[in-house]
């Protein structure tokens, strides 16, 4: 017994100090994005920066990109986003469940948001970031497919409005550069543009008629 509490106290101990060194290499990397550059990067001065090896780097994120994706989902954490997504599909009325979607959306780019002058260079030089973004894109028009979808089995849809719109429609008012233009560029409170968002997403989706 005692054998066996030693072992969970050593691996707990472990975890602890892995999860701190991964937070430490994730703030000096973010540091270094934003002094010089995603394409400037390299494991090697992130390692340096953070004090570790590279062969601790490489264990905890295999790659600059896999540093990169991490400092995204530390923003706002998977398992969190994907509760938040949960919750809003069991809600029953259409313009609550829109209500909810563009909170949604205000919370993922307010976590992002110390984020956004890195996420906006790397875009434009950075190969790694392009393909993160493109899967991350993806895997978000694909949850406004079942979005959209509900709202058509639910007879809410507007009149005339296809499901391929519908799905278009939502997932582009619920990108990130809609956020950074309002927000950021033009100095657009969070609680402004997730009332703008909600009453835009009611009115370009919903059949009013039925809506609740």
């Amino acid at each position: 017994m005692g054998q066996e509490k030693k072992r969970a106290y050593n691996s707990e101990t472990r975890d602890a100090q892995a999860a701190k060194t991964k937070t430490s290499i994730l703030e000096a990397a973010k540091k270094l994005f934003q002094s010089e550059g995603f394409d400037q990067m390299t494991i090697s001065k992130i390692a340096k920066a953070a004090d570790v090896s590279m062969p601790t780097v490489y264990a905890l994120f295999k790659s600059k990109r896999g540093v990169l994706q991490s400092l995204i989902d530390a923003a706002l954490p998977p398992d969190q986003f994907s509760s938040l997504v949960d919750d809003s599909m069991q809600e029953k009325s259409p313009k609550k469940r829109l209500s909810i979607t563009a909170k949604i959306a205000r919370q993922i780019y307010d976590a992002e948001r110390e984020l956004v002058d890195i996420l906006r260079g790397v875009s434009l030089v950075g190969p790694e970031f392009r393909e993160l973004e493109q899967e991350r894109e993806k895997r978000r028009y694909e949850r406004q497919g079942e979005y959209a979808k509900k709202l058509m089995n639910e007879n809410h849809l507007a009149k005339g409005l296809t499901l391929e719109n519908a799905r278009d429609i939502l997932w582009a008012l619920t990108g990130r550069d809609i956020y950074r233009m309002l927000v950021v560029d033009r100095g657009w409170t969070p609680d402004d543009y997730e009332k703008w968002l909600s009453q835009l997403l009611v009115n370009s989706l919903l059949d009013m008629g039925s809506a609740l």
